[in-house]
Formats: structure tokens, sequence, C-alpha cells
């Protein structure tokens, strides 16, 4: 009888990942472990790991992965500059009289936050340090308020543009793809980063509404649960306009310019990163007038030039489509010394470099470790595990269901230990295109796993969102108060999965309007 090396080699990943030395280096090294120790019993063909240099070499060339580092820097700079704040003090004095009130303006800024940011770590810091210590003021139960912000905060993993579905939608279409190869199938169709965000748009929104729900019911059944602010006034219009506006013009023209076919994931990425500087530095500067005109500009010729485009190379221009092309050069001129004006502030007031190092830093911290899960899901293969898991997953009872139901839960229980993206590049390749052989929709899988993924940020004992709420918390919060109170909220996680579960047009019918 041999020995099922790669059942213990998946196993020593779990022990490894655990005892705390770095993410990326341990996959690694358990892969390197295991593939010599393969070929010494004679159960895994060496000559595999030829194809690591074809593997890291489709990674750095992946045209989606592209994205990420984008997206991060768009998020950097809006943390650094104080957004969220600005955001938190003006929704809190929006709805603080309301019992409740304050729970629900970070659950909403939350929301905003993630459609443009989508950086689980920087909104629980941010609202850790400034609602949550407003909210233990007002009189809100200590595990109440400390679930809101905790939850609220993991909303950047499921509302695009987020990190999470950026991996998740290149893994799905590989496995797609993967799967239609096996069906026989060689000219196969992939699937985008666009219909993945179009997918979590409508889920994304139904899970802020569970929150919404909870909060406003514990408030009314509870009321020293949520009081609302004594003696709380209402921002001015004026007030509130300029503190959600910028975000929000931020997020359509992001997701907008991606859902509408006009630009892709990278593009829009770049284009939501201008934005946040430019939104960064009008809080640093005084030239606000020329940020303004300089933003306007930039709109006015990314929408004229959408509807009209002008080709200058051409001999058969008419004059009026002359004089277009060069009001779009004008316009495009104002807007680049706008940025330039961005950039020095940003510069002078250090918030740049402060972004720039927190996505290098982030950045690498995710690119190693997808290009370590790829080495460890090669000598995974190598070892028969791929066979092993298309065996398990098809003898379960249930048929497709069963199996489903079956990856669901064994994804939840990894979440406890396990970090998104380790289990998106590692577990996923081998789950997910047996599932897709036995008749699941890949665009509705992969928001069931999103929403699943979302929620061991939430998790203890190593939720992430958890960690980061601890270290921002007032020391009148104990950890115990922090797992206590995002309980209910891991309910309405899987009371969201299950909605969707048996609603999969939440999912479907939004992907199928647009693509």
């Amino acid at each position: 009888m041999t020995l099922p090396l790669d059942l213990i080699m998946f196993a020593a990943l779990m022990i490894a990942v655990l005892s705390g030395f770095p993410v990326a280096f341990s996959i690694a090294g358990t892969a390197v472990i295991f593939a010599y120790l393969g070929w010494l019993l004679g159960v895994m063909d060496i000559t595999l790991l030829g194809a690591l240099g074809q593997r890291a070499f489709g990674l750095i060339s992946n045209q989606v992965l592209i994205a990420i580092p984008v997206f991060i820097l768009m998020g950097a700079i809006l943390e650094k500059s104080k957004v969220a704040e600005h955001l938190l003090d003006t929704m809190g004095q929006a709805f603080g009289g309301l019992r409740g009130g304050l729970g629900l303006s970070v659950v909403i800024v939350g929301a905003l936050l993630a459609a443009s940011t989508g950086i689980v770590g920087a909104t629980v810091v941010a609202m850790g340090l400034i609602a949550l210590p407003t909210m233990l003021r007002a009189g809100y139960s200590t595990s109440f308020a400390a679930g809101i912000v905790c939850t609220a905060g993991t909303l950047g993993q499921i509302i695009p543009p987020s990190t999470l579905l950026i991996i998740l939608s290149d893994v799905m279409s590989n496995a797609f793809q993967q799967a239609q190869y096996a069906q026989g199938k060689f000219t196969v169709e992939a699937l985008s980063v666009g219909q993945f965000f179009a997918a979590a748009l409508l889920p994304g929104l139904l899970l802020v509404a569970l929150y919404i729900a909870y909060i406003l019911i514990r408030a009314w059944a509870s009321p020293t649960d949520a009081p609302p602010v004594a003696g709380g006034s209402r921002p001015e219009m004026r007030k509130l306009i300029t503190a959600v506006l910028p975000p929000i013009a931020l997020i359509l023209a992001v997701l907008g310019s991606i859902l509408a076919g006009v630009a892709t994931p990278t593009e829009a990425a770049s284009v939501g990163a201008i934005g946040a500087l430019l939104m960064a530095a009008a809080r640093l500067t005084e030239h606000r007038k020329l940020l303004a005109f300089g933003t306007a500009a930039l709109v006015l010729v990314l929408v004229l030039s959408a509807l009209i485009p002008v080709r200058l190379q051409r001999d058969d221009l008419s004059t009026g489509l002359i004089a277009l092309g060069w009001t779009y050069g004008a316009l495009t001129f104002v807007g680049a010394l706008a940025i330039l004006a961005a950039l020095t502030a940003s510069l002078q007031s250090g918030l740049l470099r402060e972004a720039a190092t927190s996505t290098m830093t982030m950045t690498a911290m995710i690119f190693a470790t997808i290009l370590a899960a790829s080495f460890f899901s090669l000598v995974f293969i190598g070892l028969g595990g791929e066979e092993r898991v298309a065996h398990i997953l098809t003898q379960l009872p249930g048929g497709a269901t069963g199996a489903l139901f079956f990856t669901m839960v064994f994804l939840f229980i990894l979440g406890f230990f396990l970090d998104f993206v380790e289990i998106a590049v590692i577990v996923l390749p081998l789950v997910v295109p047996q599932l897709i052989l036995m008749g699941h929709d890949p665009i509705w899988l992969g928001i069931l796993i999103a929403i699943n993924l979302q929620t061991s940020f939430l998790t203890p004992p190593f939720g992430f969102s958890l960690f980061y709420l601890r270290g921002a918390a007032p020391d009148a919060v104990k950890t115990t108060d922090i797992y206590r109170g995002v309980l209910p909220f891991i309910l309405l996680q899987i009371a969201g999965i299950l909605l969707v579960w048996a609603l999969p047009a939440l999912s479907t019918w939004l992907p199928g309007v647009i693509f």
C-alpha cells in the first residue's frame, strides 16, 4: 500500500502555515520537500518540475492580474489621504440621531469604501480608530459595535472592484477552460473580470441590506445596544455632498467603464488611481480650482472621445472634426496640469511615497503567494492529488449538489485558518474544474465561493478583520468582545450564501444582461 503523499502534503502545508513562517515560503518549501520525497519513493516524475518556468512566466504576463497593483494603489492613496475619516465623520452626523444610526453610517461608509478602495485592512483600521470610539461613547454595546466595524470592513472583498474578485476571476476562468477541454471542446470560452464584477454587485448589495436590517431590528429590540447620539447636529447639505459625491463619482468612473465595456479592468484601475490622486490632492493643496477644472476636463474628454472619436492621422477629416480634435487636446492639457499639481502636492506631503510603499508590500505578498501556490499545485497534481479530489467529489452522496455542499463547508472550515489568497490559489484550482464538469454555472459558483471567502475575514481564531480591529481598537474592547460581536454577522454571511444559492439570478442576471 503506497502512502497517500498528496494528503500528507496538504496536511503538512496546514501545519507550516499555522507555524507562523512566511506563507509564500511555507507553500514553496512544502512543495520542494514533497516533490523530492515523491521522486525518491517513485510516485512522482521529477521532470514535471520543468513546467515551473512556464508557470512563472504565465503569472507575470497575466493581463488580468496586472490590475491588482493598480487597484491596490488606488485604495492606498484614498486610505492615506484620510477620505475614510471625512466620510465617517459626515455620515455619522447624518445618521447619528437615529436609533442604530451610527451603525448604519459605518455599514454605508464600509460599502462606499469597498467600492472605491477594496482594501479590508485599511477600512477596518480606519473605522476602528474613528467610528468605534464614537459608538462606544454613544453607549453602544461593545461587542455589537466591534461586530459592525469588522463586518463592514470586509465588504471590500465582495463589492467590486476587489482583489479577491480579480484573483477569483482568473482562477475560475482557468478552471472553466480546463473543464471544457475535459469535455472534448477545443473552442473554449473564457470568463472576464468584468463578468465577475457585474455578478458580485447584487449579492454585495444584498449583504449590505442584511447588515442594515439586522442593525435596525436589534436597535429596535434592544435600544440600549444602539442608542441615538444625544445632542448631535446634522451636517450641512454642502458638506454631505462634498463628502459623498467624490467617492461615488470614482466608483461610477471605475465600475461604469468596466461594465460598459469602455475599458479593461487594468485601464479602469488606472483611471481610478488618477481619480484617487486628484481626490487626495484636493485635501492637500490650495489649487483646488485647477484640480476641479482639470478633473472636469478629463471627464469631458473621456465622454466626448467615446461618443465622437477623432482620428487626426486621417486626411479626410472635416473642419469640424479637426476643431474637435484640437478641443480634445486642449482638455487633455488642462487635465495633465491638474494631474501634475496633484502629483506635486502628494510628493511634497509624503502621501505618494507611503501609498507606493504600501502597494509594493501588498502586491509582493499576493504575487509571491500565487507563484508559490502554482508550484504547490504542480507537485500536488504530480502526486496524484487531482485524481483523488475528483474521485472524492464524484463519490459524495447527493451528486452535484452534495459535492458543492461539501466544498462550501470545506472552504468555510479552511477560512478559520487560511487567508483568502491561499485558499483561492491552492484549493480552488483542484476542486472547481470538477464542480463545473458536474454542471454548476461558473459565474454563480464563483460568487458563492467569493462570499464564503469573504467570511474567512470574520471567522475566529485567524480572521484578518479581527486582527486588524484588535490592533486599532481601544484597550477597553476585549478580544472576546470582538469574537462575540462578529458571530451574528457570520450567520448573516451564511444567510447570504443560502439566498444566492436558492436564487442564482442574483449573480447571473446582471452579467447576462451586460455581457
